[in-house]
């Protein structure tokens, strides 16, 4: 009897933990731990910001490898080291940087609440007023993310996707997150933001052009990539603006790939796919519908696979696993 019901007890109590787990995540989480966290993160992202235009496209991008890899837990903040290797120095993750943005963030935060905000959720609210100050939708998220232990260079090399992907595989890569062909559209529509490595487009460039690039409307386009962008001998860091408005989040993106300007093999392909065509004509005039359409897609990315709980951890620094 006994027996019984100290099995019933540890019943009870486990589901009531994992009620409890699924109940942290919420828009006021910090309200009587950490009241003034978005303000402190807002100010040193500000900070940040006037160091490098970039930043914000930075931001967006940093959210998305974070949460793509075994899901938004901060571990593309770890450096190697104590059982891990860097996300960082994945080929998928080249240009990943301004992270000295969450570190002031998390500094910051450390000196208000110790041990009070975690790694990913900062970057996560990062990413969100990274959108809203380059004129995108001021999104509403959740908050109660703790910080993962581990990271992986190599499961960041197989979890994320490189520029040249097909239609299909985008589809399926951000189907893990839970949203739909349009929402995955509207993702994709963050290229609106910031740079692209040479190194990611020259498969369209040479040895010929793409066949996309072939078209008149291209025409200019390619012969501006190929001179940003020579065949051989160039720095591998070398990079071209994804769009004639990349500090700004708006609809450009969308106008371009009906223009025949794409940039990377993906950005063109999906503007030719019957499967997600149609929303890049729709987002292309309609700023209202994609700015809904982003929000509800990012709401669902930075919710992906969180670690919550007793699961994880807050790291008082973002770079180490304690």
């Amino acid at each position: 009897m006994r027996s019984r019901l100290a099995r019933l007890l540890l019943l009870l109590c486990s589901c009531g933990y994992m009620s409890g787990v699924q109940a942290q995540l919420r828009a006021n989480y910090y309200a009587t731990s950490c009241p003034n966290v978005e303000q402190i993160a807002i100010t040193q992202f500000i900070a940040g910001l006037a160091q490098n235009v970039l930043a914000p496209a930075s931001m967006i991008r940093l959210a998305f490898h974070d949460c793509a890899v075994n899901g938004c837990d901060a571990s593309i903040l770890l450096n190697g080291g104590m059982n891990n290797t860097d996300e960082k120095l994945s080929a998928r993750n080249l240009g990943i940087g301004n992270l000295n943005i969450i570190d002031g963030m998390k500094a910051a935060a450390e000196r208000a609440c110790p041990g009070v905000v975690s790694c990913s959720d900062l970057i996560v609210l990062a990413a969100r007023d990274a959108v809203r100050l380059s004129g995108g939708p001021n999104m509403n998220l959740v908050f109660g993310r703790r910080d993962s232990k581990t990271a992986s260079t190599a499961a960041a090399s197989r979890q994320l996707q490189g520029a040249a992907i097909t239609v299909t595989q985008l589809l399926s890569s951000l189907g893990v997150f839970g949203v739909t062909p349009m929402e995955a559209v509207a993702l994709l529509g963050a290229h609106t933001m910031g740079v692209s490595h040479c190194v990611n487009i020259r498969n369209r460039l040479y040895p010929r052009l793409d066949s996309t690039l072939q078209q008149n409307a291209s025409a200019t386009f390619a012969n501006n990539l190929r001179a940003q962008c020579p065949a051989s001998g160039s720095n591998p860091n070398t990079i071209v603006a994804n769009d004639a408005s990349n500090i700004i989040f708006d609809t450009q993106y969308f106008q371009d790939v009906l223009a025949g300007r794409g940039l990377l093999t993906i950005d063109a392909a999906v503007g030719k796919d019957s499967r997600t065509s149609p929303f890049v004509n729709q987002f292309a005039t309609n700023r209202q519908l994609f700015f809904a359409t982003f929000q509800s897609a990012f709401t669902k990315m930075t919710r992906f696979k969180v670690v919550t709980g007793r699961q994880g951890i807050i790291r008082r620094n973002c770079r180490i696993p304690v």
